[in-house]
């Protein structure tokens, strides 16, 4: 690959990044929805696997400590989460789903399906499974 290639692609994988983004939270807007992407991706991590600590959560969204810090701090003034300490150590908590933010997941889950289906209604199945495993053959070429 020549410096080029590595360049186009590496711009590429940002800008649609960043589109992806854009578009979702244009839509989250239109949908008053009242959250952030960056916030949903933190319901949508504790709908799926409730009661996660903040550096599980980190790692699972790919965000760092400070500004997790700062989403979950939104959430919790939204009641959608909470943070719950660890009897063993006062001074561990985990994360915490609430049951209003369960009934929002419910609500707002068939939707945000939608938005995310808006990229690929002119893709393939082939397309996906190309693109899910270029991703992750790079991915797993960085590891750390």
């Amino acid at each position: 690959m020549t410096k080029e290639s590595f360049n186009t692609y590496s711009y590429l994988l940002d800008r649609t990044n960043r589109r992806i983004k854009q578009f979702a939270q244009k839509r989250f807007k239109e949908e008053s929805f009242d959250i952030t992407v960056d916030q949903w991706l933190v319901l949508k991590s504790l709908n799926e696997e409730n009661d996660q600590n903040q550096s599980e959560l980190a790692e699972q969204i790919g965000k760092d400590h400070p500004t997790l810090t700062r989403i979950i701090d939104l959430l919790c003034k939204k009641e959608l989460i909470e943070r719950r300490q660890l009897a063993s150590d006062r001074r561990c908590f985990t994360i915490h789903l609430t049951e209003k933010g369960k009934q929002k997941m419910e609500e707002w889950a068939p939707k945000v399906a939608e938005i995310r289906m808006k990229a690929w209604e002119n893709l393939t199945e082939k397309d996906y499974e190309d693109l899910k495993r270029i991703l992750n053959t790079i991915y797993q070429s960085l590891e750390i």
